[in-house]
């Protein structure tokens, strides 16, 4: 957050006493809606990439407070008509879509376009830069990205280099891309919308862009897919251990969250709360939903419901890649009806 002090690239967990139950509680107790326009951070702390053709300011982040995740950061980018923003770079990936808009970008000296509704990753160590290639509209794009991940692991160099200190001491520049999985380069680092299909699945109607079985794309750590609810339908009742970030494209609606609880005795089990948490949203809203909760959201309005959800993919790495379907998706017999005889799209 930017308060004066600098930004928080990596929060710690402490505790006076041998327990997080007091740091969990505080942090579900926190609200899990970030209506449309919330800036957590106005990025004046000091961005790299931003210039006077482009702004940046985060929605979610670990320097928030209540503080909610830091497996997930959310902000966005807009570029101004004709406009871009300077050349950067990090060590983290960071994934982009579209919102608005019809651009490019040059990483590495390579030109990757892009417009509305496209998936586009920007791979890690890379030099990235972004345009608008409109000169009367601007382009906007929501980032979701797992930072933190690499901070906590040691890889935190980022920004534009100074001049070097010590050259002498230095062999000359070598390709950092030496240090990558063979055949990483290979990958594709645009997912445009009609690259994908709409799939009637346990969890409603979605579209996916990222997962760990699109082995095609160069991404290693976010996981999405849009969904869309129709008035008066639901998504599935669900449960894995992944938190997420819901950002709403469009139409009205709600969220159930039912917590869950370790009971630790003789085995390490569950406990799901009773009553659930109801969450309510609209078109630009951000919903979190922590960490091992079970939930569902419905479409509250007379139009459809449509979303896209990203998902750290570490937590499947770690084990934890099971969703377990406590209720299947359901829609009002009359637009299950019409869906049924629609072209399909």
């Amino acid at each position: 957050m930017s308060d004066g002090e600098g930004r928080v690239f990596l929060r710690g967990i402490t505790s006076e006493h041998y327990s997080l139950s007091e740091f969990r509680r505080r942090q579900r107790e926190a609200d899990r809606v970030r209506r449309a326009g919330t800036v957590t951070d106005d990025a004046s702390v000091a961005h790299s990439g931003d210039s006077a053709e482009s702004r940046s300011w985060w929605i979610l982040g670990p320097g928030d407070e209540p503080f909610l995740t830091q497996s997930l950061q959310v902000h966005f980018v807009e570029l101004f008509p004709g406009g871009s923003n300077h050349g950067h770079g990090h060590q983290n990936e960071a994934c982009f879509y579209i919102l608005a808009g019809k651009g490019y970008e040059i990483h590495d000296g390579k030109r990757y376009d892009w417009e509305k509704d496209d998936f586009v990753v920007v791979h890690t160590d890379s030099v990235h830069r972004h345009f608008n290639a409109s000169k009367s509209e601007r382009a906007l794009a929501i980032v979701i990205k797992a930072k933190a991940a690499w901070m906590y692991l040691g890889l935190i160099q980022q920004g534009r280099s100074g001049p070097l200190e010590h050259p002498e001491r230095y062999e000359p520049a070598r390709d950092w891309s030496v240090l990558w999985t063979p055949g990483a380069t290979d990958k594709k680092k645009v997912v445009r919308r009609a690259e994908t299909r709409w799939e009637d699945t346990r969890d409603g109607r979605v579209r996916i862009v990222s997962s760990p079985a699109r082995a095609d794309l160069r991404t290693n750590s976010i996981d999405l897919y849009e969904q869309e609810v129709a008035p008066g339908a639901r998504s599935a009742k669900h449960w894995h251990m992944s938190d997420e970030v819901v950002y709403v494209l469009s139409g009205r609606g709600s969220s159930l969250h039912w917590d869950v609880t370790a009971e630790i005795g003789e085995r390490y089990q569950a406990r799901v709360a009773k009553e659930p948490t109801r969450w309510t949203f609209g078109p630009g809203d951000l919903l979190y939903v922590p960490q091992n909760t079970v939930h569902q959201h419905f479409a509250d309005g007379t139009e459809p419901l449509r979303f896209i959800v990203g998902q750290n993919r570490l937590f499947k790495l770690l084990g934890y890649d099971s969703v377990v379907y406590l209720e299947d998706a359901a829609e009002p017999a009359r637009v299950a009806t019409a869906r049924a005889t629609a072209p399909s799209r």
